[in-house]
């Protein structure tokens, strides 16, 4: 009976080994060969840890996607309930290429469930893609470049286990929220064929971006790296897709996501489309199998650069050690904010158009007039921006837990580094990140506008109204400094506090909820420039709110043990 070679290559053998802990006989278990046999033992354990680790991710993962398109699903039933303002709405965007870009294909737009579409397409097909690229990293590459997945290999662990146990969790998570989608348009009143067919195609485009992330962990031995292959695949998938649209040519059919956009779900309904990509998800699964076979545990396909002899002048400062370390995150969030700019900026003329005749539109931009209905749709969309810089904040500070957990922070703490220098360096570069970020969406939003209507003269209006949003960026960058300084556990509290800030935000006025519970956002209580005038008042206790959560963090990590809560 053969038994198992453990070690960095893995499992070599067909059998496996249960390891004694003396010189007695070792005892044997007889399994079959390749992937139906020693490659896959433990896969089950692996799902059952893979779930107890995201008992708390994962179901807010769900909520929040699934809660948000629902949301917005439902903010658009009665806003076009006419023929003539479908017909208007359908004018309007058909004809805008920012609107294609962002929204996708214009199908169906005669009917309540195809405007209904086009206002989620985003929400639903990035929250599901991220969801999955996310989650299948971070159960393959997070776990291997931490070596916990060395330690389960030296016990009877398959090669393609851990592998195996990612897809099957991310895959059928991607499954229940197509399926929780699809059901949540039913329960609108929207036809179940359509309803459930877009939630088959979110389904399929979540397996396809569960397996894309799987093939890049396998690239890189980092898993940022391993991140940023995935989304760049988001994105030129997405870049195809808006192209293929916009020019009306084969483009969209190189691309995942054009393919689950096909289906036109309360149009043509087909379901063809879906099969290439549930084709495509399972090409990669196998590519991923077979990259498992040709690389070590921990190493990637690519192997890493080797660094300098010497460490600049910067590395020998905790900051310039930070930004070291975030300043491909900070150029990446600081690209696609600003490309987020340019698309919504180019909206500002046509506005008007979009919602004239239109009073439940009016309500939700908060203005009736002609001007002011410009101004009120830069003041909403440079909310909703602010809560996306918001989330460059948050991930940012939460990586004093990850230097925390990768024991990165206890080798710089023995050096004479104190914790205090530490952690207000990294929480300076996060600072400092946000404001660039923040400058580069409001520089978006100008140019777009410039481009669109010919005009600068609004532009350092609009720059000023999107710097109105930091301190109450600071105010959420505050609690989750502060969560870290006391109970970096509950590091997901700052996160959740985030979304709901995004929902009363965005469909706090739609969603009728009362404003004492709207006006506990930080950035419901900024003023809504352009549209409402300065309120210094606010923004002050907003800052002095964000130095006192500041003050707790530095607190905090003075009384606790390093990666010890």
């Amino acid at each position: 009976m053969s038994t198992v070679t453990t070690g960095r290559g893995g499992a070599t053998a067909r059998g496996a080994r249960h390891r004694g802990t003396g010189s007695g006989p070792v005892a044997t278990e007889r399994v079959g060969p390749g992937l139906g046999g020693s490659g896959l033992v433990g896969t089950g354990h692996m799902v059952r840890l893979f779930l107890r680790l995201d008992r708390l991710q994962l179901p807010l993962w769900i909520v929040a996607i699934v809660g948000l398109v629902a949301a917005s699903a439902s903010a658009v039933q009665g806003l076009y309930g006419t023929p003539e303002l479908r017909a208007g709405y359908a004018a309007t965007v058909s004809s805008s290429p920012a609107a294609i870009v962002m929204s996708g294909p214009a199908q169906a737009l005669d009917t309540v469930g195809g405007i209904t579409l086009f206002e989620i397409n985003l929400i639903a097909a990035l929250g599901i893609a991220l969801m999955a690229i996310f989650l299948t990293v971070r159960h393959t590459r997070t776990e291997e470049e931490a070596g916990r997945t060395e330690l389960l290999r030296a016990g009877v662990l398959g090669r393609h286990a851990p592998l195996a146990a990612a897809l099957i969790v991310v895959g059928g998570a991607s499954v229940v929220v197509g399926l929780l989608i699809g059901l949540s348009l039913v329960g609108l009143g929207l036809p179940a064929g359509g309803s459930l067919l877009f939630g088959a195609a979110m389904a399929c485009l979540g397996l396809v971006f569960t397996a894309v992330a799987a093939v890049a962990a396998q690239v890189t031995e980092h898993a940022r790296a391993a991140l940023g292959i995935a989304v760049a695949v988001l994105g030129v998938s997405w870049g195809l897709r808006s192209f293929g649209d916009v020019r009306e040519n084969i483009a969209s059919w190189f691309s995942p996501v054009g393919w689950v956009q096909a289906v036109d779900a309360y149009g043509d309904q087909r379901w063809w489309p879906l099969l290439l990509a549930l084709a495509l998800a399972v090409a990669l699964t196998v590519v991923a199998v077979e990259l498992t076979r040709r690389r070590d545990v921990g190493a990637g396909l690519v192997p890493s650069r080797p660094g300098a002899p010497r460490a600049s002048a910067v590395l020998s400062s905790v900051p310039g050690l930070a930004f070291r370390q975030q300043r491909s995150s900070l150029f990446w969030w600081a690209v696609g904010l600003f490309l987020g700019g340019l698309a919504f900026g180019s909206f500002g003329n046509e506005v008007t158009t979009m919602v004239e005749d239109n009073p439940a539109m009016k309500d939700l931009l908060g203005t009736g007039g002609s001007e002011d209905l410009v101004a009120g749709y830069f003041g909403l969309i440079l909310l909703i921006l602010a809560l996306v810089v918001a989330c460059f904040t948050v991930s940012s500070v939460h990586r004093l837990r990850s230097e925390e957990s990768a024991a990165r922070a206890e080798l710089l703490l023995s050096t004479p580094t104190s914790r205090r220098s530490w952690q207000l360096g990294w929480l300076t570069v996060s600072a400092v990140g946000t404001v660039l970020v923040l400058l580069a969406t409001g520089v978006g939003v100008v140019v777009a506008d410039a481009a669109v209507s010919g005009s600068t003269d609004r532009s350092a209006e609009l720059i000023g109204a999107t710097l109105a949003y930091l301190p109450a960026v600071a105010v959420l960058g505050g609690l989750a400094a502060a969560l870290h300084g006391w109970v970096p556990k509950l590091g997901l509290v700052a996160w959740v506090v985030l979304a709901g800030c995004f929902v009363v935000g965005w469909l706090g006025d739609l969603l009728k909820i009362p404003a004492s519970i709207r006006d506990l956002s930080p950035f419901n209580a900024t003023p809504r420039l352009p549209l409402e005038s300065m309120d210094w008042t606010v923004v002050g206790v907003l800052s002095a709110l964000a130095v006192v959560l500041l003050v707790l963090a530095v607190l905090g990590l003075r009384r606790r043990d390093i990666d010890s809560a």
